[in-house]
Parts: C-alpha cells; sequence; structure tokens
C-alpha cells in the first residue's frame, strides 16, 4: 500500500517536474501598421528581460522559445512605439505585431524618437546602421539626400575623393567593399562619376555597414559589406511621393496590388542639367537616370515571392571628341519559406551587370567592357532555443568578364576590331554560424565559411620564363613586361586554375551591466576579383578581372576590440574600438604600369602585402531637440611589395609605403536640430588628413626637355580637406491631415568656399619659367534646393 502510494507520488513530481521545463515557441512578422511593411531589427523581449529576447531578420520574421508561462513581449525598433502584450504561453504560438511609427511631441517641438542607442548584449560590433529618417536630415551636393555620402560621416571610413562615391573602409580599397542592393552585387555606384550615387533613398527601406566582425553568410570581399534591402511597397493604399531639384527630380508610386496580399513599389529619378547646356550651345553634356522596381505576393502565412530590380545609365559628351557611358543592372527573384516556428529560410536567384564603354575620337578607338555574375543563394536561420541561433546555407556565382570589346570610331578610324579573351570563374561557399548566450554577461558568434574558386577557360593563356610575367632589368634597375615564352589552350569551362580557403568568424561580448560592454572580433576573408586601377577612386574606366596564377586571392585577417555604453537610458552613447588588419597578396603595379585594353595584365602586376590598423571613436547625442553624433579615427594604411629574390629591390625598394587611401585623421561632427515644427536644420563639419600623394623632388634637362624626377611612392600628401556644408527644411502645414504634404529643402555645401585638393599638379610657368603646382578642385560652394511631396 505504502510502496503504491510512493510511486504514484514519485509519477506526480515527474510529471510536475516535466510541466515546469516544458518550453514553447512564438513566432511571427513584425510589420509597420502604415503601410504593412516588414520591420528589420525589430527587438522583440520579454517585459524586464531584454536578454531573452531575439532582433527580426531581414524580413522581419522572429522565434523566441520560453517555458510555459504568462509573459509580457516587448516590440521595440528605432522610430516606431514599442508594442506591449500579454501572452499565455500554453503551446507553439503564431504572434504577428503590428508598429505604429512614433509621435512624441512636446509642446509645439517635434522630439525625435529615433534611438541610435548600442546594444550592448549582442555579440556583433564595427556594425553601423543609419535610419533613413537620420539620413535625410543630412544636407548633401544639390540638394540630393545620398545614402553613400552618409555613411562618410562614421568612423573608419573615407572617401576616395572630393567628387566620388566610392568608400574606403578601414584602410581598405574601394574593390574590397561588397555593395549588395537586395542581396544583388552593385559593382559600381556613382552617378557622374561621384557627384550623386546610385541609390535613390526614397526606395530605400535598411541599410548597414559592416567595417568588422563579419557575419559568415557574406564572403568575397575584404574590407566592408554595406548591405541595403528595397521597400516593399504599401500594400493597405496607394502613395506616390517625389522631390524636384535643380539638377534632378524623383519619383515614386507604391501601393496594393491585392490589398495586403500583394504590392508594388517604383521609383524613377533622372537629371536633366545637360538640358540647360544644350540651350546655351555648350558642347559638353552629362546625365544619369535609374529605375528601381519590387513586387512582392504573399502565397500563404509560410511562403512569401519577391522580384526586384534596379537599372541605372550614365552618359557623358565632352564636345563629341570623348564620350563616356556605364551603368548597372540587378534582378533577384526571393523565395522566403517557413518550415516551422523555429526554421526560416531564403532562396534567391540573383543577376547583376555592369557596362561601361569609352569612345575617343583623336584616338579612333570605341572601347566596351563588362562583368556579369549569376548568382544563387540558399540561405537558413535556425532558432535552436533562446539561447541558441544558427545560421548556414551556400551561395554559388558564375562570373563572365569582358575585359575589352575594340572597335573603330568611325569609318576613318585606323584601330582594327578586337576582342580581348574574355574569362570566366565559378565562386562557390558553403557557410555556418552560431549566436550563442553562454550566461546573462556573456555571449559568442563563431562561424566558419568555406569558398573554393575556379578560373575557367575557353582562353589561351601564355607562359612565361620561370613562371614570372613580370621580370626584373638589373642594368636600369626597373621592372618590365615579360616576353611570352608559349601559350596553354584551355577548353570551354576547363580549369585554369582553383583556390579553396577557410575563413573563420569569431565575435563575442561581456556585458558589465544593462548599459556597458566590452566586444571583441576576428574574421579571415577572401577576394577572388580585382578592380584593375592605378586611381584611388572608382571610376568608369576601372577593369575587373578574376585571380588565377598570377593574380592570387586576397587574404585578409582582422582582429578588432571595442568599449560600447549609453548613458542616460540611451539619450547618449559611445563607441571605441581598435583594430588591425592584415592582407596577403595585394596587388600591386610597376612603375609606368598602363592598365586599360591591356591583353595580359599580369605583366605588369605583382603581389605584394597590406596592413592597416587605428583607432576611432563615435559618441552620440540621440534624443531631444539637437541629435547628432561626432567621429573620429586615427589610423594609418599602408602597402609593401618586396623583391621576389635577393637580386630585386621590389616596389619602392620593398619598404613599407602609404596606401592612396590613407588617411591619418579623420573627423566629422554631424547635428541636426529640430527648431520647430516647420523648420529644422542640419549641419555636417568634415575634416581630413590629405591623401597619399608622390611629388616631384627634383628635375633633369633632357635634349632641351624638362623633366620631373619623382620620390618613392606616396610620401608625399595633399593638402588637409575640410568643409562644412548645411541645410533647412521648412514644411508649410505639419499639421495638415490631407494627403498631400511638402516640404522645401535648402542646403549649401562648402559653406566657406573650401577649394579641396582632387590633384596637385606639376609645371613650369611659361612666363617665369620656374617650377610651380598647381591646385585641381573639383567643388567649391554649391547652393542646393528641392521641393519635396507625399500623396
Amino acid at each position: 500500500m505504502y510502496k503504491k502510494i510512493a510511486i504514484t507520488n514519485l509519477l506526480i513530481l515527474f510529471s510536475t517536474m516535466l510541466l515546469a521545463q516544458q518550453k514553447f515557441t512564438i513566432s511571427g512578422t513584425i510589420r509597420d501598421k502604415k503601410n504593412g511593411e516588414t520591420v528589420i531589427g525589430a527587438s522583440v523581449y520579454v517585459k524586464d528581460n531584454m536578454r531573452a529576447g531575439v532582433i527580426t531578420n531581414s524580413y522581419g520574421f522572429y522565434s523566441i522559445t520560453l517555458p510555459k508561462g504568462e509573459y509580457t513581449l516587448v516590440v521595440s525598433h528605432t522610430g516606431f512605439d514599442n508594442v506591449e502584450e500579454q501572452i499565455s504561453l500554453t503551446q507553439n504560438t503564431k504572434k504577428d505585431f503590428v508598429m505604429n511609427e512614433s509621435g512624441k511631441t512636446l509642446g509645439e517641438v517635434t522630439v525625435t524618437a529615433n534611438s541610435n542607442r548600442v546594444n550592448i548584449h549582442k555579440p556583433e560590433m564595427s556594425t553601423v546602421k543609419l535610419s533613413i529618417a537620420t539620413i535625410k536630415k543630412m544636407p548633401a551636393v544639390m540638394g540630393e539626400v545620398d545614402v553613400l555620402k552618409s555613411i562618410l560621416q562614421l568612423p573608419g571610413v573615407t572617401n576616395a575623393q572630393e567628387g566620388s562615391s566610392g568608400f574606403n573602409v578601414r584602410g581598405g580599397s574601394v574593390d574590397g567593399n561588397l555593395v549588395l542592393l537586395d542581396e544583388a552585387v552593385v559593382y559600381n555606384t556613382s552617378h557622374l562619376f561621384g557627384f550623386f550615387s546610385v541609390f535613390n533613398s526614397d526606395v530605400i527601406k535598411d541599410l548597414k555597414l559592416y567595417k568588422g566582425g563579419i557575419p559568415a553568410n557574406f564572403g568575397g570581399r575584404i574590407s566592408s559589406v554595406l548591405d541595403i534591402y528595397q521597400k516593399e511597397g504599401n500594400n493597405k493604399e496607394f502613395r506616390l511621393n517625389g522631390g524636384i531639384g535643380a539638377v534632378s527630380s524623383r519619383l515614386l508610386a507604391e501601393g496594393p496590388i491585392v490589398k495586403e496580399k500583394s504590392s508594388f513599389v517604383v521609383a524613377g529619378r533622372a537629371s536633366y542639367a545637360h538640358l540647360f547646356l544644350k540651350m546655351a550651345n555648350e558642347p559638353n553634356s552629362a546625365y544619369f537616370y535609374d529605375l528601381n522596381a519590387k513586387l512582392n505576393y504573399k502565397l500563404n502565412d509560410r511562403n512569401s515571392l519577391y522580384l526586384s530590380g534596379y537599372f541605372g545609365k550614365d552618359n557623358m559628351n565632352f564636345n563629341n571628341a570623348l564620350m563616356n557611358d556605364y551603368g548597372n543592372a540587378l534582378f533577384n527573384l526571393r523565395w522566403n519559406h517557413i518550415f516551422s516556428d523555429k526554421l526560416f529560410s531564403n532562396a534567391s536567384f540573383i543577376y547583376s551587370d555592369y557596362n561601361y564603354g569609352l569612345q575617343i575620337k583623336f584616338a579612333g578607338i570605341d572601347w566596351k567592357s563588362d562583368i556579369k555574375n549569376y548568382n544563387f543563394k540558399y540561405d537558413f536561420k535556425h532558432y535552436l532555443s533562446n539561447k541558441l541561433n544558427l545560421s548556414y546555407g551556400l551561395n554559388s556565382i558564375y562570373y563572365q568578364f569582358n575585359p575589352g570589346t575594340i572597335n573603330p570610331f568611325d569609318k576613318n578610324s585606323p584601330v582594327n576590331p578586337d576582342q580581348i579573351a574574355k574569362k570566366y570563374a565559378f565562386e562557390n561557399a558553403l557557410y555556418i554560424s552560431a549566436e550563442q548566450k553562454l550566461s546573462e554577461k556573456l555571449s559568442f558568434n563563431y562561424g566558419l565559411r568555406y569558398s573554393y574558386f575556379q578560373r575557367l577557360g575557353q582562353e589561351v593563356v601564355s607562359t612565361y620564363a620561370n613562371n614570372q610575367a613580370v621580370v626584373f632589368n638589373p642594368e636600369l634597375q626597373i621592372y618590365e613586361e615579360g616576353a611570352p615564352t608559349g601559350a596553354i589552350s584551355y577548353g570551354k569551362n576547363k580549369r585554369i586554375a582553383s583556390f579553396g580557403n577557410i575563413e573563420p568568424r569569431f565575435a563575442a561580448v561581456y556585458s558589465f551591466n544593462s548599459n556597458q560592454s566590452v566586444k571583441a572580433s576576428y574574421n579571415r576573408m577572401s577576394q577572388y576579383i580585382h578592380l584593375i586601377s592605378n586611381t584611388a577612386s572608382v571610376s568608369p574606366l576601372d577593369i575587373w578581372a578574376p585571380s588565377d596564377q598570377y593574380l592570387k586571392p586576397q587574404i585578409l585577417d582582422q582582429v578588432a576590440l571595442g568599449y560600447f555604453q549609453n548613458f542616460k537610458g540611451g539619450k547618449y552613447s559611445l563607441e571605441v574600438e581598435t583594430f588591425y588588419k592584415k592582407i596577403k597578396n595585394k596587388a600591386d603595379y610597376i612603375d609606368g604600369a598602363e592598365l586599360i585594353a591591356h591583353k595580359a595584365i599580369e605583366r605588369v602586376m605583382l603581389n605584394g602585402e597590406a596592413r592597416a590598423y587605428g583607432l576611432e571613436i563615435l559618441a552620440r547625442k540621440n534624443t531631444g531637440k539637437l541629435t547628432g553624433w561626432l567621429s573620429y579615427t586615427l589610423s594609418r594604411a599602408e602597402q609593401r611589395t618586396p623583391g621576389r629574390n635577393a637580386n630585386e629591390p621590389g616596389i619602392n625598394n620593398g619598404e613599407w609605403y602609404r596606401a592612396n587611401y590613407d588617411k591619418t585623421h579623420n573627423l566629422s561632427l554631424t547635428a541636426a536640430y529640430q527648431l520647430t515644427k516647420k523648420w529644422s536644420f542640419g549641419g555636417i563639419f568634415t575634416y581630413q588628413t590629405g591623401k597619399a600623394a608622390t611629388f616631384p623632388i627634383g628635375k633633369y634637362q633632357y635634349q632641351g626637355v624638362t623633366i620631373a624626377n619623382y620620390g618613392t611612392r606616396n610620401e608625399n600628401s595633399l593638402p588637409a580637406y575640410h568643409h562644412l556644408d548645411v541645410s533647412a527644411t521648412y514644411t508649410p502645414r505639419p499639421d495638415k491631415q490631407k494627403r498631400w504634404k511638402s516640404e522645401w529643402v535648402f542646403s549649401i555645401y562648402n559653406i566657406y568656399n573650401r577649394g579641396n585638393a582632387a590633384a596637385l599638379n606639376f609645371g613650369q610657368n611659361t612666363e617665369t619659367g620656374k617650377s610651380e603646382a598647381r591646385r585641381m578642385s573639383i567643388f567649391g560652394i554649391i547652393p542646393g534646393v528641392t521641393y519635396n511631396f507625399k500623396f
């Protein structure tokens, strides 16, 4: 009898323990109530315990596993009011949330609700996210809001030079940045050689820049990842907005196809300054246009389809003597599938094309080049528990490179048609990563990526003595192009060269409390395609080339350590990071290298190494009438190419020298001030050390001609670069309830008319006979005005 009672009691106790330990999962999607857009990066957590929570993924999906019980879930995100809801978790539950845009006011003055406070507990560092609302308050050239120029105000990020929308991250080259628009690769980010970027801010939904600690799902570049997503379109009602500026205008339309199930967004932009030039009989002209589009369709609760695209083109004509055109075309078909409340997937079929051409009348040449890729990605997010999430997937890219198709300019041209050998390649990768919370204070993010690259035929490849395409002339003490000793013919899709690399990633965070933490990261990355250019910025004359037996893949190792703190409930925040990075197989050019239309680029290039290190500080004021941040970077970027043996001096005598994009000091102060509901103001002050340059150290006479004698590479600097930009935004009727809303944006770029040097040209004054240096500047003071409207 007693034995039966004891067994019964044990069974009851065991069952109670099982029920107490029983866990269930709540999952769903977070959306903007106003337009039905999914909200990326929203925090979903248990009230009074932010550690028991997750961040929504790139498609607004979340999943949390908790013990059975009663909870208050909180959903928060920059620019939105918090959502709180009581949840009784007794079984696996699907729960979608909608969020309202924040509308907090203080008297007659709007208080910004955008909080950029640091995520103290997440094992993520060297990562910056800017809201589109913040970006639109920043002054820009010609009154055009520019997504890329906004990230130049962040620590560790500089521009190649004024007038360029290419950017350098932590001493890396422009081609080291993986720029993605809806997962499609953007190869050239500029319009009109950098006056504008290719990103129309009206259609941008989310922007995130990774400078280090890069997750394992990204690969193929060694400097940074700029991940940008377009809007999906309002699935509730039709909307129209745009802007009319002095140089360009834009228009966006969005609305439901099937209400709350399918929607579209289409945005167009074009410049028209060339029309005024024609009216003034000006022989030169330059213009651009671009188009963004996106469709989405929710098949059911578990499946959604997205189709997005971008097309942009630039055309420049200089007196019909030199003509240039270039542009990007991108398409992406995506399928989101929810396997279960813990497993989310995304499959993408992507096409990217960048083409560029040049016509030079006096040379009689019509030259065209392009790079295309076909990309398949399949990514999974697995929410195993509240303390462990897995990400894994695969990626396969097929490349087609056309280094140059050459045709005569006209029938009188002496140039014969020619085709530089096209190149082909495959880049494949597998990855897995985990985000794990070991305790309330310690979390890790660790992963592994394996990449495999194959350079493929069809092509005839030259061979060289000692396998050296560049030879050293000991008599002249210079490097010269090697003479081919033979050739190997590779058939279609035959392997010419292959490379495989294991790329570990690791990040850790230790939280002292809810407002302070230290973070550390390490990542190795491989880059198999290269931008062949001896300039410091992206230009339409640049050529992309794959790695081969001569041009080796670049391998990066980077470590970073940082301290992060929020003050006064997130009103202020501070981020301090230090980093060191080292790169193997950094391509370098021999002196006097001619790159354009070169049929064997390996004859003018050597493999060297590079390094960069520095300190970054970012201090923010996140709330109130006055918001903004101060960023400062102290850094050094260097490279060297030593001799291949004891008899060669290498480039620059094998010594370290400053990279073209090295800038020791980089300071930026960004501020936005909301004076009244009608008036708001913005300002940016930028200071940078002048970029590296090589100046003459003397001159000599040869057959009556004065020739400059230059010193070692990049031992000099251009003058310091600095300017102040301001803007004012006037909203005539901020409280107007009608659908038509408008604002005027007035801006002045470089308000004190600083003539920043893009280059220094050295020559001889014809009147005095003395040598002189002349500064070449691109921008002076530039006023702008834009009228923006919404309907």
